[in-house]
């Protein structure tokens, strides 16, 4: 009886709309009538020196829509009245140092269900809301990527056991490109980023990128940040507060999916548009949901950028499949379009791949308006963007085999997910060298695809080969936990994936195909130059390695991950 219990006292309030109100039908509002917001900029840099900003975390109302009552949400910014969702985007030049303080101002209790029946970051006397940073695709000191288990409430009166200090440190000495901040506490993950902490961070290197002239400033530069979300009559956020194993986990659910389509923190934005180029920095930002992005009139993607890197020359795609916490960089050619107005559509079934197909309400993202004017522009996309080294076998020092599990109940649900058949509290298992390069054969035993995360480390994928005789090798792993003792050379011999242009560089996360062996090398340096990392990476409390569904990394489908000297 103690867990219904405490499942009552740390999962109910007054904003998960319980008791009469009702989760609103997406039909019920018109899609296309708020503007796309403009995110927030904060610079995090003075000139060519370090600056220390100082962003905290606050309860707020945030109006999603204009025919929704405001939404009580969690946000990042400077202040109250200034926090956004998403918060505001923060510039960072190359080589420069930004500090920034991360402030708790939230309350005691959440405003989204929470489950204590997986492994969570619970406070003493069960008061204040844990949170930590990440920087994700942030080449950063242990002590500053925002360690799981590095958490701290309101104030800082309660830190969990790998807290370090006050004050991140981002050194930004990494590769120009895209990032993304979010929270990372032990087992709020999920609810957290669902409540709206999430974030943009982008590293800039002018010498490096100005000769590629490619769309900038802010009226043709713009960070795109997506999500879905459900929503209650009353204007708040809908979480199911029941488990698919209720007698198990009270309320966790194995993949959240929302019926709204937000971007830049408004559903279903509409954005005037000239005829001309335009970049766009795609965050998929959800908990779960797969997005394939396509123009409704044809237009195409020129793919710069994947991830936290560019790619060596522009790739042209009709439709992009971004996995949760995937980054696409794209730039569109507007002056391409026959007609006036296009909209940005998604394809992808929910869970992916199998699945429902996206339906009315989540098939649509936003809607663009092109002015009829015909812009001269003489910019045009280079031919040759940022070669970095290419990835190869030869300096692999040391070979890995990194399988997913799931487990299920006695009623087929999922109960929780493993990696290498270990609990997270396991001891660490995965101790790369810093600067090696290892191969990891990443063996996906379950029927979702997983976005792997692989925090410190770039991936580059080389292929995806089907597994033959698949609840063979299955059975087999199931009891000896070994792919080599269950002889996977002998079931990687189906079908073989070649990895898209576009996604051929390196990256921070990979689909990790069901039934496929993928196959990636993963570095553990920097890749613009030879030079080692410019702090002890080392140190306690190191990082880790997990699926960016947010609900399979806050129930264990993470393992941590310690380098070595």
């Amino acid at each position: 009886m103690v867990l219904p219990i405490l499942f009552l006292f740390c999962c109910f309030s007054a904003t998960t709309g319980f008791g009469s109100e009702r989760l609103i039908n997406p039909k019920k509002l018109p899609m296309f009538v708020d503007d796309l917001p403009e995110i927030p900029t904060l610079s995090g840099f003075h000139g060519r020196h370090s600056k220390h900003l100082r962003l905290g975390m606050f309860l707020k109302t945030w109006k999603f829509h204009r025919d929704l009552p405001p939404t009580p949400v969690f946000a990042y910014g400077v202040s109250k009245d200034s926090a956004t969702v998403p918060g505001p985007t923060i510039e960072a030049i190359h080589g420069i140092s930004t500090y920034v303080t991360w402030e708790n101002h939230l309350p005691d209790r959440h405003i989204l269900p929470w489950d204590p029946t997986i492994p969570t970051a619970i406070p003493a006397g069960n008061r204040g809301i844990p949170t930590v940073v990440h920087l994700h695709g942030g080449i950063t000191e242990p002590g500053s990527d925002g360690h799981a288990t590095s958490w701290f409430t309101n104030g800082f009166k309660q830190k969990g056991p790998s807290w370090t200090n006050k004050t991140y440190h981002y050194n930004n000495h990494q590769h120009p490109g895209n990032l993304w901040y979010h929270d990372h506490a032990m087992g709020l993950t999920r609810v957290n980023l669902l409540a709206g902490l999430i974030g943009s961070y982008i590293i800039r290197h002018h010498h490096v990128e100005a000769p590629l002239r490619l769309p900038h400033g802010r009226e043709f530069d713009h960070p795109l940040v997506v999500f879905d979300r459900s929503f209650l009559h009353n204007g708040s956020i809908f979480m199911n507060s029941t488990g698919n194993n209720p007698s198990i986990h009270p309320q966790w659910q194995p993949e959240y999916f929302g019926d709204v389509i937000v971007v830049n923190g408004k559903a279903w934005p509409r954005m005037t548009v000239q005829r001309r180029k335009y970049r766009f920095r795609i965050i998929n930002a959800s908990n779960a949901r797969f997005f394939k992005f396509f123009f409704t009139n044809g237009l195409r993607f020129i793919h710069v950028g994947s991830d936290s890197a560019y790619l060596a020359k522009p790739v042209v795609s009709k439709a992009i499949l971004l996995a949760p916490s995937e980054i696409a960089d794209v730039v569109v050619d507007f002056s391409k379009s026959m007609i006036d107005t296009v909209i940005l559509a998604n394809g992808a079934a929910y869970p992916y791949p199998s699945g429902d197909p996206a339906s009315e309400g989540n098939n649509k993202v936003m809607k663009f308006y092109i002015s009829r004017k015909k812009e001269v522009e003489t910019q045009r996309v280079p031919s040759k963007l940022i070669e970095y080294p290419k990835p190869k076998l030869s300096d692999a020092s040391h070979t890995r085999y990194i399988a997913m599990y799931e487990y299920t109940s006695d009623i087929d649900e999922p109960i929780h997910l493993y990696i290498n058949g270990k609990r997270y509290e396991a001891p660490v298992t995965e101790k790369p060298k810093v600067g090696s390069t290892e191969i990891w054969y990443v063996i996906n035993l379950t029927e979702d695809n997983h976005p792997l995360h692989i925090h410190i480390g770039l991936l580059a994928a080389l292929d995806q080969t089907e597994l033959v005789r698949l609840e063979e090798f299955k059975d087999c792993m199931t009891k000896k936990k070994d792919a080599v003792k269950c002889k996977i050379e002998q079931h990687a011999r189906g079908k073989r994936i070649k990895v898209s242009s576009h996604e051929k560089g390196w990256k921070n996360v990979y689909k990790m195909m069901p039934g496929y062996v993928t196959k990636i090398l993963v570095r553990f340096s920097n890749i613009q130059s030879n030079a080692s990392y410019p702090f002890d990476a080392t140190a306690e409390p190191g990082y880790v390695y997990h699926c960016h569904i947010l609900d399979h990394e806050d129930n264990e489908m993470m393992r941590p991950l310690k380098l070595v000297a």
